[in-house]
């Protein structure tokens, strides 16, 4: 199953039939996909499952649907055990960003770090899992796709955010600091660190 967000609401795409209960359920094959993200936009959907009998086509029957953009991002350490944070549009978020044309993944997670928060050094540790988001550029609706890398960092310098992307702030949050941050944050981040969490158990 993966779980999509829609407007920070959850879109699960599954192919189990699930009884309705608080939520809509849809087919795959046959929903007008843009309607239904409207709907999530307008607050008269909260929650929705699409359905699809083949799990393995789940994600490629979607992406035929609506147009893909690849991005890569860090979870970034810091000596003293803190993570990297930016602060944009009002929440805290972590730096990623889409990839360019015959880039490796890794790289464009690595680039995207360094040009959002001046962080320097970096090198990953470890891959973690994928997120899905949607969002609209250009009056299109977009299904972003981010590959997340956990990296360490010896950098000791001040972290500058990239201004043109509309960072206000960067900061290394210590874990106290980062429950707080998550609060106000996005629920792919939010996702992320609870697998982060698992990972470290």
């Amino acid at each position: 199953m993966y779980k999509v967000f829609v407007n920070d609401k959850p879109l699960f795409l599954t192919n189990q039939i699930v009884k309705e209960t608080d939520f809509k359920f849809f087919l795959l094959e046959s929903i007008d996909i843009e309607q239904l993200i409207v709907n999530y936009f307008q607050n008269k959907i909260q929650k929705a499952y699409l359905y699809h009998p083949d799990e393995k086509e789940i994600l490629n029957t979607l992406k035929t649907k609506i147009k893909v953009n690849h991005a890569g991002g860090g979870l970034v350490y810091n000596k003293k055990g803190e993570v990297l944070f930016i602060f944009r549009g009002g929440k805290w978020d972590l730096p990623k960003g889409g990839m360019n044309k015959n880039e490796e993944i890794e790289n464009t997670a690595m680039r995207e770090v360094e040009e959002e928060t001046g962080v320097n050094g970096l090198e990953i540790t470890q891959k973690l899992q994928k997120t899905y988001h949607i969002f609209k550029r250009s009056g299109k609706y977009r299904l972003k796709i981010t590959q997340w890398f956990e990296m360490q960092t010896d950098f000791d310098g001040t972290p500058v955010g990239q201004i043109e992307e509309g960072i206000e702030k960067v900061a290394w949050l210590n874990p106290d600091q980062i429950e707080d941050a998550l609060k106000n944050s996005y629920e792919n981040i939010k996702l992320l660190f609870e697998e982060e969490k698992k990972l470290q158990e």
